[in-house]
This record gives structure tokens, C-alpha cells and sequence, in this order.
């Protein structure tokens, strides 16, 4: 066995602990709002929105300059690389306008799914090539965190052990260069929704990945206390036609992650993974609600169940921006008391917020 040599200093792993724990505060969580342009363009598309710079600057400033009470719940913001050198109507930073409201800044850094050659259609994530001065220069921009996503999917023959072990790998590696470089790695495995496996075999796969993604950041000695995890909830495929109880999801999720997720881990930040809004939030609230223990915050790092409704609300239009704020202050509350398992539903929830968010092979 080789001997340890050290890796972090304690200033450091203090400083990416603080960080940790920032974000996923009590009733805090993120709010994932790094999608690509191409992404961005689909969901613009969907009310006939062009896909320029400016229109996706409008819908980010709408939410990033909401009412400062948005503080209350979303502890930390994901951004694109574009996103972080524009500007609000304010004519300050976008970063700056997050960290005034004291909201830790991310930043999405991997460049991607790269095919595995003799697998069925499986994936890797590129972008450690000159990852450490990207993170060097994101750090100096404002930067606290990073977000780097893997996935996976499951059918007959997958997840590969090919799949499980690149994808633990990568993810190791990008972990350990945030960390040196003072960036918190938020590490995502996902395990795509699409298929029609029922409940069980979701669990038993998410629990083979997570297993092999912390026995890989063990190896890359990366510090656990100052990391948080973004995984899938263990869900049934999405053509499964038996369908499950938050309850039963919350059981099923809970179960897998307490046998493979470390307790130092401060914080586990769920993806929607294309639920619904309502339904990410309900789900989220059965999480913590399960009577285990759960030794992490149990929290969201929410994209489209964040922002589907503000979106609708929004059409493009700047007379509609207070109503687009209203509505995404109003979700992000709703899973701010999911969080503590304190969301009690009205029953009142509009359409937009039970629309499904699924899309098929789904690219960030």
C-alpha cells in the first residue's frame, strides 16, 4: 500500500468544506441553469422564442434578478460559460448579481458525451484536457463550484462495466482537479430515465454506480467533505407501465444511497431527470420524509422542474417578467420546504407545473 501523500492543504479543505455546506444549507439547493446554447434554443423553441444571445440573456436575467428572498432557497447557481461574462439590465455581472443575494456561483465544466466504441450506444464525458487552468480562471471570475455530468442508461446489455468504470473515472479526475484548483465538484452520475424497467432494477443499477464512483474518488483521494453528489432519484423507466408512490420512490432512493454514499458527504442534490415540476417536488419531499436516517442534506439541483413554469409564464415577453418571476419564486419555495420534507401540496397545482419534462436521450 503506498503511503499518503498530501494532497490538499487544510486551508483548502477547509475552504471547499465552507463551500459545500454553503450551498445546500437547510432548505437551500441549486439551481441548475447551465444548459447549452443548443438546449437552451429547444426550450425556447417551445414558445416560439428565438434562439439569440439576447433572448437567453432576458429569461436568465428574469431569474437571477428575482426578489432577493430567493436566497432562502436556492443556495447555489449552475451557470453556462456564456452566462457568466453577460450582464444583468442592471448592467452588473451576473455573478455579481447572484452573490449580492449571498448565492454561491457554479459553473458547468465538461465539453460533453463522447461515444464508447463496442458498446450499445454508451458514453463518456470529455473536457479534462486543460481542465485545471479552465477552473484556475473560473475561480479568479467568482466561481465557488463546478458541475460535471456523466450518463448512463439502462437496457439489456447496459450499463457496461466498460460504462461504470470510464464514467467513475472521469469523474474522479475532474473532482480532484476542481479541488485543487479551490472549485467544490458537484458529481453526477446520471442514469437516464428512458426505458421501461421497473422500480427494483433502477435501485440495483444505482447502486452499482454510485458504489464504483466513490470506490474511484477513494482511489483519487479526493476529499469527500468538500464534494457534493447529483444523482438521479430511483425512479422506473419512463415506459414502465407500472407506475410508483413518491413514497415508493423516496424508499427505493434513500435505500440505494445509504448504502453506497458516504456520511461525509455534506449534501446530496437530486437532478429532475425530466419529472414534472410537481412531481419533482413531491418526490423530493417523500425523500425526506423516509423514516432512515439520512446522514446528508437531501436536496434538488433543478433545471427544467425550476424553470418550466416561469418559462410558460414568461413567452418571450418583457410585460410578463414580473409574472415569470413570480412563478419561479414560487417553485423554488415549494422545493426550499421539500428540502426539510415541509412541502404540503394545496392541490392547486396548474398545468404547466404537472406538464412532463421528458425528453428521450436527453442532452444537457
Amino acid at each position: 500500500m503506498t503511503h499518503q501523500f498530501p494532497s490538499l492543504s487544510p486551508e483548502q479543505k477547509k475552504e471547499l468544506s465552507e463551500i459545500a455546506q454553503k450551498i445546500v444549507a437547510p432548505g437551500k439547493g441549486i439551481l441548475a441553469a447551465d444548459e447549452s446554447t443548443g438546449t437552451m434554443g429547444k426550450r425556447l423553441q417551445k414558445i416560439n422564442v428565438e434562439n439569440n444571445e439576447e433572448n437567453r440573456r432576458c429569461f436568465r436575467d428574469l431569474l437571477f434578478s428575482s426578489d432577493s428572498s430567493i436566497s432562502n432557497c436556492v443556495g447555489g447557481v449552475i451557470f453556462f460559460h456564456e452566462t457568466l461574462y453577460q450582464k444583468a439590465d442592471s448592467g452588473k455581472l451576473f455573478p455579481q448579481v447572484i452573490k449580492d443575494k449571498g448565492i454561491v456561483v457554479g459553473i458547468k465544466v465538461d465539453k460533453g458525451t463522447a461515444g464508447l466504441n463496442g458498446t450499445d450506444g454508451e458514453t463518456t464525458t470529455q473536457g479534462l484536457d486543460g481542465l485545471s487552468e479552465r477552473c484556475a480562471q473560473y475561480k479568479k471570475d467568482g466561481c465557488d463550484f463546478a458541475k460535471w455530468r456523466c450518463v448512463l442508461k439502462i437496457s439489456d446489455g447496459c450499463p457496461s462495466a466498460l460504462a461504470i468504470a470510464e464514467n467513475a473515472n472521469v469523474l474522479a479526475r475532474y473532482a480532484s482537479i476542481c479541488q485543487q484548483n479551490g472549485l467544490v465538484p458537484i458529481v453526477e452520475p446520471e442514469i437516464l430515465p428512458d426505458g421501461d424497467h421497473d422500480l427494483l432494477r433502477c435501485q440495483y443499477i444505482t447502486e452499482k454506480v454510485l458504489a464504483a464512483v466513490y470506490k474511484a474518488l477513494s482511489d483519487h483521494h479526493v476529499y469527500l467533505e468538500g464534494t457534493l453528489l447529483k444523482p438521479n432519484m430511483v425512479t422506473a423507466g419512463h415506459s414502465c407501465a407500472k407506475k410508483y408512490t413518491p413514497e415508493e420512490v423516496a424508499m427505493a432512493t434513500v435505500t440505494a444511497l445509504r448504502r453506497t454514499v458516504p456520511a461525509s458527504v455534506p449534501g446530496i442534490c437530486f437532478l429532475s431527470g425530466g419529472q414534472s415540476e410537481e412531481e419533482a417536488s413531491l418526490n423530493l419531499n417523500a425523500i425526506n420524509q423516509v423514516p432512515l436516517h439520512r446522514p446528508w442534506k437531501l436536496t434538488f439541483s433543478y433545471g427544467r422542474a425550476l424553470q418550466a413554469s416561469a418559462l410558460a409564464a414568461w413567452q418571450g415577453k418583457a410585460a410578463n417578467k414580473a409574472a415569470a418571476q413570480e412563478a419561479f419564486c414560487s417553485r423554488a419555495k415549494i422545493n426550499g420546504l421539500a428540502a426539510k420534507g415541509e412541502y404540503k401540496p394545496s392541490g392547486s397545482a396548474d398545468k404547466a407545473s404537472m406538464q412532463s419534462l421528458y425528453t428521450a436521450s436527453y442532452v444537457y
